[in-house]
């Protein structure tokens, strides 16, 4: 008799169909903020012009490695695949870096002001998707 995967549930599968919603928003973001034309660029605050015009590459490097990992992490768990925990770990410390940037060291509170509701849903959405796919690994789910 062959061992068979236990069968994901209901939830496994929106979970998997949302985490790969919100990491195309991501990327999204991402290529919008790495392909803004100058007359975007005009548009935005001073400070906010300020902010893109001396975003170190590593910066630059850190989103895009998180929003990438992310994605790549949902689609292997939408096919059940062990690699998405290392991905989504990979992302969530990607994340981190960057996040440390806006608020440790270039201060983005001052930039955008006190919102903090986007920033803090990535991280804690990033720790779910990481405590997630660590379960999914140790119930069998993914293979």
């Amino acid at each position: 008799m062959i061992n068979q995967p236990p069968r994901p549930t209901n939830n496994f599968w929106i979970i998997s169909i949302l985490a790969i919603l919100w990491n195309l928003i991501g990327v999204f973001a991402y290529i919008g903020q790495s392909f803004m034309s100058e007359n975007v660029m005009k548009l935005l605050s001073e400070s906010e012009q300020k902010y893109f015009h001396n975003l170190p590459t590593w910066v630059t490097a850190a989103f895009a490695s998180a929003v990438f990992a992310g994605l790549f992490g949902s689609v292997g768990l939408l096919l059940r695949k062990k690699i998405v925990y290392p991905l989504f770990l990979f992302s969530l410390i990607s994340l981190i870096v960057h996040q440390n940037y806006n608020f440790f060291i270039q201060n983005d509170i001052q930039i955008t002001g006190l919102d903090l509701i986007l920033p803090l849903a990535t991280i804690f959405i990033g720790i779910f998707l990481v405590w997630f796919s660590s379960k999914m690994n140790k119930i069998g789910v993914l293979t």
